[in-house]
């Protein structure tokens, strides 16, 4: 299209970035009569100048496009704020370490938000000498099913891709894993702190063992009822 970059993009970018008119035309070996008319609709800049413009206000030639530019205040890279892109038709899986514009097959992504793991989506964590083994209680069909499970560190990230009719399972080498990231591909993108999910799953090994014992107990005392419930045999 003709209309790559819209006559308001060029000319907010320009007074954000405290540019005149004038300024702007002398970064780009244009007039600033050029400017004028890109930013009142009446021409639009050179394809070969896209990146030129980017540049000169510190964004990518993407977000000149889109006119849709990113704040990423994530200038440490902490991976535990990392951003998940999913793409269903394709199942495409894109990690970033803070905000970004993404598309995919032409497709602006909208970064997947984090849901607290749920009652249908329950997850344990167990510590296995060095590692951290990740089950997730979810019957994998071909329709429903969890696509990958990644560990976050603040310097790392560890995926595992799933398949449908697999386990929704996986194992992590421990190094400072702070919180798990799961997605459902139909119900999104989940996440829980990992000292939560070594919580639930010791819980989980009380019940069964508290069953255990209750079972055992039930048992003796069907059995002694037994005893002394029986009719006594006749001489």
């Amino acid at each position: 299209m003709n209309q790559y970059v819209t006559r308001t993009i060029i000319k907010e970018l320009r007074e954000r970035n405290k540019m005149t008119q004038l300024q702007l035309a002398d970064k780009l070996g244009v007039t600033d009569k050029t400017i004028s008319k890109w930013e009142t609709g009446k021409g639009y800049p050179d394809i070969t100048l896209l990146e030129p413009i980017a540049d000169a206000f510190s964004i990518s030639v993407t977000e000149l496009i889109s006119g849709s530019t990113v704040s990423n205040a994530n200038v440490s890279a902490n991976m535990l704020r990392s951003k998940f892109y999913v793409y269903p038709v394709c199942g495409n899986v894109i990690h970033t370490m803070g905000e970004a514009v993404i598309h995919c097959h032409g497709v602006q992504l909208a970064p997947a938000v984090p849901e607290e793991a749920d009652e249908n989506h329950k997850i344990f964590i167990e510590k296995v000498e060095a590692e951290y083994f990740v089950c997730i209680d979810y019957d994998m069909t071909k329709k429903h099913y969890i696509s990958f499970i990644a560990a976050a560190s603040s310097d790392r990230m560890q995926m595992v891709k799933l398949y449908p009719e697999g386990n929704a399972e996986a194992r992590f080498k421990i190094n400072g894993v702070k919180r798990i990231f799961f997605y459902c591909n139909k119900d999104g993108l989940f996440s829980i702190n990992v000292v939560k999910g070594l919580d639930d799953r010791e819980k989980s090994y009380d019940d069964v063992e508290e069953r255990r014992e209750l079972e055992k107990v039930a048992g003796i005392l069907f059995r002694y009822c037994l005893l002394y419930t029986s009719p006594s045999p006749r001489d």
